[in-house]
């Protein structure tokens, strides 16, 4: 188990998950609501999920280069108070152009955010419990699924979309006091803080060529291309599958996240140990799921579809930052930064793909094409056998994990998941 003087700040840094994971995609569930009361399309609205990507996805790698050198903790409350004026901002937009702006000065903040947080976590536990800790903090982005997403819809369909937004503002604000409360200081690593900027940033360039960081960034863009190519249009989906709207959806979203917290927890479980079963395991009921919703299928089947995707989707990005730490143990946050900027391409390339073909009326293509990059992520995965091993072995690689404070005494029992 995690050390009892960390669980709090793994408990912060998942509660900082799900405020940004909740804001992040809040549109897909108040799509009609914020297309309505901005006098705007919804595939409009759905390219609010691709504007954000693109602006994260440019400025992850350069911005966490610049900031290698601040200290952790700092460095995340920041990206909070961003995140916190963002919202404020987009709850009191009075047109569609500055709503978008709003939610631009978040995905700045954005990709340093995720680019820090999973190593953070692997240095609040010892070696070989990366993963663990990673599903730990990431079941801050089950529970936004969970919870955030649909009781924002509702509280949205209810006081209208700007109150849901500002909701989220007084969240974020929270979790900064948090922040800055409960985790550890975190100083920079030694050789981050004796490397210049410019240096950080060519280290960060060339982690893009490892084989192993290119392979996982790869499979990371395929399949979130598919899947948000979807998910951004869920609201208009299951009306066209299932006749769910309003209040259906929101309970609908609400499985789906639930769906997402169990998935999450039971990856939690093997995602040091066996990483390409769990992965292929995972791919497969996307692919199935999605393979479902294709005709029109009625109630039944569209909800159960949609709940074995949430699980499987929601519980991939746990494997896949924890393997993303153990291919690059001594260059963790620029090999996350790349992959923050590969999960990027493939929410706004999806947002993209999806909007095209939503325009053009072919909502009941998307259902297909999620679940043929599925297909093609799970043939990434058995090629790349190196990448992707059978088994991996309890103790992980050398890492340099978080001192302890002064007098604490170290205990076996303590470092026990």
């Amino acid at each position: 188990m995690v050390k009892l003087h960390h669980r709090g700040a793994l408990v912060v840094l998942g509660a900082s998950c799900f405020v940004y994971v909740t804001a992040e995609t809040i549109p897909v569930g108040l799509l009609p609501q914020i297309a309505s009361g901005l006098a705007v399309r919804e595939a409009d609205v759905g390219l609010l999920l691709t504007s954000y990507a693109v602006v994260a996805a440019v400025t992850t790698v350069p911005l966490t280069a610049l900031t290698m050198r601040i200290p952790r903790r700092l460095l995340l409350a920041a990206t909070l108070a961003i995140f916190v004026l963002s919202q404020v901002a987009a709850a009191s937009a009075d047109t569609f152009l500055i709503l978008a702006l709003s939610r631009l000065i978040c995905a700045v903040a954005h990709g340093v955010f995720w680019s820090t947080i999973a190593p953070v976590a692997a240095r609040l536990v010892p070696d070989g419990q990366a993963g663990r800790a990673t599903a730990a903090v990431f079941l801050g982005n089950s529970l936004a699924i969970v919870a955030g997403v649909p009781l924002g819809t509702a509280l949205g369909q209810w006081l209208g979309w700007r109150v849901a937004l500002g909701a989220l503002a007084v969240a974020g604000a929270g979790c900064v006091v948090a922040l800055l409360t409960v985790l550890p200081r975190l100083p920079a690593l030694p050789r981050d803080a004796a490397t210049r900027t410019g240096a950080q940033l060519r280290a960060a360039v060339r982690i893009i060529r490892s084989g192993p960081v290119a392979v996982v960034c790869l499979l990371t863009a395929v399949v979130v291309v598919g899947h948000f190519a979807a998910y951004t249009y869920i609201a208009p989906l299951v009306r066209r599958d299932g006749g769910l709207e309003g209040p259906g959806l929101s309970v609908l979203l609400l499985g789906y996240g639930a769906a997402g917290l169990l998935g999450t927890w039971v990856v939690s479980r093997l995602v040091d140990r066996r990483p390409r079963a769990v992965l292929l395991g995972l791919i497969a009921v996307i692919a199935g799921s999605l393979a479902l919703l294709v005709p029109v299928s009625g109630v039944a089947v569209t909800v159960l579809a949609t709940l074995a995707w949430g699980g499987a989707f929601t519980a991939l990005p746990v494997v896949l930052q924890a393997t993303i730490l153990r291919v690059a143990p001594r260059a963790r946050d620029a090999a996350s930064a790349v992959y923050v900027v590969a999960f990027q391409i493939g929410i706004g390339g999806g947002a993209l793909v999806g909007e095209r073909l939503v325009s053009a009326g072919l909502l009941g293509r998307l259902p297909a094409l999620t679940a043929l990059s599925a297909i093609a992520a799970g043939v990434v995965v058995v090629l790349a056998r190196r990448t992707f091993p059978a088994r991996v072995p309890v103790a992980g690689p050398a890492t340099e994990p978080l001192r302890p404070p002064p007098g604490t005494r170290r205990s076996p029992r303590a470092y026990r998941w």
